[in-house]
Formats: structure tokens, sequence, C-alpha cells
């Protein structure tokens, strides 16, 4: 008979690949909780995590600076 409990929903690798899309850094304690991963593999996968999500924060922020100055522009011309 074999001992081994099935895996929880939360910790298969569609559940982690979703919420990382869906809520970003958040899902970072999915990953330390899962009993799968080596602590090397927790650290990497929340390094990439978290520059991923600089990344982003950064592309963001220019991308609303960007709209800003094009706004500005546009109310520049206008009067």
């Amino acid at each position: 008979m074999d001992n081994k409990r099935p895996e929880k929903w939360y910790f298969k690798t569609w559940s982690l690949v979703l919420s990382f899309f869906c809520v970003g850094p958040f899902m970072l304690p999915l990953i330390w909780f899962h009993p799968l991963f080596s602590k090397k593999s927790k650290i990497i996968i929340s390094v990439v995590v978290i520059v991923f999500t600089a990344v982003l924060a950064f592309f963001f922020i220019r991308s609303l600076k960007s709209l800003g100055d094009y706004y500005q522009f546009i109310e520049n011309e206008i009067y």
C-alpha cells in the first residue's frame, strides 16, 4: 500500500503558473510552502519573480510618464 498523499491542487504546476500571472509576487508563499521544492529552488524562483515584477513596474511607470507627456502635448496644442 502506498502512503503517498496526493498533491494539493494549489501546489500543482498549472496552479502556480496561473497564480503568478494573476497575482504576481503574492504567490511566493505558495512557493515557500511547497514541500517538493528545495531551498535553492525556492530562492531562485523568488528572485526571478521579484526581478520580473520590478521590470514590469519600471515599464508601467515609464508608460504612465509617456502618457502624461502625450496628454500635456495635446493640451498645449489645443489651447
